[in-house]
């Protein structure tokens, strides 16, 4: 489950793309990330408390869908993500958030049923570009450590597609399988005997793009290797962008 409101093709084989759309050529991460004056370092931003102000530099991985004024970012520095909240932007300024921009963003620290988020955030785009490679954490699965990784991009490997439901299908729409196609897709994945709830993001991923159709081909059985940003909700629910069936 999660707190978006959704609204609406199925095929595919298994595709493997890097934020829904394709792999990036834009640099990997700068030898050094000097903060600017006033910039929290992730060590910073991490020990901060809730409902603090904080202000961070960081790089833009991802985005879901202009709506309202409003956008929901997935951004990473060399140290850590920070997942951006319904953040106040014009269409003209959404437009010039690629993959790979860097930003400043001020606002305040909050947490949402275990995920950690900035909201009443403002920006300003600034010089740089990083797009971040995502990080094995396959072997973090059932440890305390993965929490560490949260709003990074990640990946699964060698996951085995379990039954998302009773009527044994292999998704479903919506965590409750009450929706339909072009709602977010909720896939069970399982590893060393325990099984996990991954979900495509529909706002962040729509019925259009291949990682979106290749969920709706899985079939219970496929082993696969997935990547995505290390969303959460009570508990680990990861928003995946990529999913290639081994």
């Amino acid at each position: 489950m999660n707190k978006y409101f959704k609204s609406a093709l199925a095929l595919g084989t298994a595709i493997l793309l890097a934020g829904c759309s394709g792999n990036s050529s834009a640099p990997a991460a700068p030898a050094a990330d000097t903060k600017g004056e006033g910039v929290m370092t992730y060590a910073e931003y991490d020990a901060a408390a809730l409902d603090t102000e904080v202000t961070v530099e960081t790089y833009v991985q991802a985005k879901q869908g202009w709506w309202q004024d409003t956008a929901t970012l997935y951004t990473q520095d060399k140290d850590g993500g920070y997942f951006i909240y319904s953040m106040p932007i014009s269409q003209a300024d959404y437009d010039k958030l690629t993959e790979g921009t860097k930003i400043k963003v001020k606002g305040f620290k909050a947490e949402w049923a275990g995920e950690v988020e900035i909201t009443d955030a403002t920006f300003e785009i600034e010089d740089g570009k990083y797009v971040a490679e995502a990080v094995d954490v396959t072997d973090k699965l059932g440890s305390d450590d993965l929490i560490k990784y949260q709003n990074q991009k990640v990946a699964f490997k060698g996951m085995k597609v379990e039954a998302a439901n009773d009527a044994g299908d292999a998704f479903q729409y919506n965590w409750d399988g009450s929706g339909s196609q072009g709602d977010d897709v909720y896939f069970n994945v399982s590893i060393n005997g325990q099984t996990y709830s991954f979900t495509i993001e529909s706002y962040l991923c729509g019925s259009d793009t291949d990682v979106y159709k290749a969920a709706e081909a899985l079939k219970v059985g496929d082993t696969v290797d997935l990547e995505g940003f290390l969303y959460w909700y009570e508990g680990i629910n990861p928003h995946i962008t990529a999913v290639t069936v081994q």
